[in-house]
């Protein structure tokens, strides 16, 4: 009797253990089909303080502060000084700040692109593969009314944008390269939006194929012509007034 009671402690227990194995070889591989080793970079900016700069932002052009929105904060732009702003203040530093020593040509070209603020996300260092997400809200604006995300920013201040424009009710990738604005490609179809109300975009990077996203809904496919890599951000246009919020950043799965 003694006998059987411990063989069937033997059997529950070898069950058991075979169990667990099997749920831990599928938790693993469910992890690794979902790119689990990717880490997100969530921009959380509940702690900043209204009405000044960001602490997880760096202004390069325009002028950029935290407001108070609802409950809620968020980075703003607002271009109706843009004529009056041209790079934000403290320009050198903040070259430094950014790519250290190698800072001159880098300035001068943001200063030829001093219609377009951006600010520079902090805590991404650098992005190759992955996602790029955000909310925005366009306020105001006489001359447009954009909002889009900056990446692939290099030492000497090129770098690509994805942006809606509702005065157009467009998007479009633009490439700012030696002091010169190019055109790109236009989305497959204009999506108008209401201003004052949070809407989402969102850009993924795989090696040279770009997609863009306007509130879910894929609108851009590009073939760029190297792979992406350097910094990301932020960016509008002259006058416009647009909030930006849930800024977050997915590194593909190596």
């Amino acid at each position: 009797m003694l006998t059987m009671l411990t063989m069937k402690f033997r059997f529950i227990v070898v069950a058991a253990l075979i169990t667990f194995s099997i749920a831990v070889s599928v938790g693993a591989q469910r992890t690794k089909k979902s790119g689990g080793g990717a880490k997100s970079i969530h921009i959380d900016l509940s702690k900043e303080k209204a009405g000044g700069e960001s602490a997880k932002f760096l202004s390069v052009v325009g002028n950029w502060s935290i407001v108070q929105d609802g409950d809620k904060k968020c980075l703003a732009v607002d271009g109706r000084q843009w004529m009056r702003g041209q790079p934000a203040g403290g320009l050198a530093e903040k070259a430094r700040t950014i790519y250290g020593s190698r800072h001159e040509e880098f300035i001068d070209n943001v200063k030829a692109f001093a219609y377009f603020p951006y600010a520079v996300a902090k805590d991404v260092d650098n992005l190759t593969d992955g996602e790029i997400s955000i909310r925005f809200k366009l306020v105001s604006g006489q001359l447009d009314q954009c909002a889009g995300i900056l990446f692939n920013l290099k030492p000497n201040g090129d770098y690509l944008t994805v942006r809606f424009n509702g005065k157009e009710d467009n998007l479009v990738l633009w490439t700012f390269n030696k002091g010169k604005r190019s055109f790109v490609k236009r989305g497959s179809e204009n999506m108008p939006l209401a201003m004052n109300q949070w809407h989402a975009m969102k850009i993924t990077v795989n090696g040279q194929k770009l997609e863009g996203y306007l509130n879910d809904k894929l609108l851009l496919q590009y073939d760029l012509a190297e792979p992406v890599t350097g910094k990301v951000g932020v960016w509008s246009k002259t006058d416009s007034v647009s909030y930006f919020d849930d800024y977050t950043v997915v590194p593909a799965s190596k």
